[in-house]
């Protein structure tokens, strides 16, 4: 049985595709401040030897090439088949594959990945997305394995967080703003994701979240 939409969910999947359908030629440019988390993202994963990955909402693959750098299989995919068409064209590594898919209802089976990761993408959506791509998360991480989330936070000091807050809230959708006001680490162990270390990046302005998937 297919779930119906709601109004608000109906309204993401127009945006997301409008919208990286008009950025993917120029996404690298704008999302070159966060060219530097890649690597960083990989190292604190700190995967096992011959680890299988899927990276969600991969866009034009740079965390995806980031973890095939480093000899781990990895399935990147994303909703904008323009975003992935410029990953595809990037793509030199026979490691990692591309493919369209919608990270609510993914077609994996059960356990198919060591780990999964989706950074950046979780404050692009409303509550209701989001609490559907953690679970598919989840069910397609094997039992204990690793689940890696990367997106924005706020600096602890107040000036910090005001400029901060204020400054994303100008080029990013609505759906920012719930985010970053949200308790999302409740919402991660929620869906059965044990948060066991935390990294901070771009000077308080991001987070990288490593948990355990304590679904069994």
């Amino acid at each position: 049985m297919v779930e119906k939409l709601t109004d608000e969910e109906r309204e993401y999947y127009l945006l997301v595709r409008k919208a990286f359908t008009i950025l993917a030629p120029f996404y690298d440019t704008v999302a070159a401040p966060f060219s530097g988390v890649r690597d960083r993202v990989v190292n604190f994963t700190d995967a096992q030897k011959g680890s299988r990955i899927l990276d969600i909402a991969t866009g034009t693959g740079q965390q995806a090439f980031a973890f095939a750098k480093k000899g781990y299989e990895v399935i990147g995919i994303d909703l904008s088949e323009a975003m992935l068409d410029v990953a595809k064209k990037k793509n030199k590594f026979k490691n990692a594959k591309f493919e369209v898919a919608d990270a609510t209802n993914l077609l994996f089976e059960d356990n198919s990945f060591d780990v999964s990761s989706i950074s950046f993408a979780l404050h692009d959506m409303p509550l209701s997305i989001r609490e559907k791509v953690l679970k598919e998360m989840v069910r397609v991480t094997r039992p204990e394995g690793i689940i890696v989330i990367v997106d924005y936070d706020l600096p602890k000091n107040r000036i910090g967080k005001f400029l901060i807050y204020h400054f994303i809230a100008l080029f990013e959708a609505e759906y920012y703003k719930n985010f970053i006001k949200s308790d999302f680490e409740a919402l991660f162990n929620k869906n059965r994701i044990e948060i066991i270390e935390k990294d901070t990046v771009l000077h308080g302005a991001g987070i990288i979240l490593k948990g355990i998937n304590n679904k069994l």
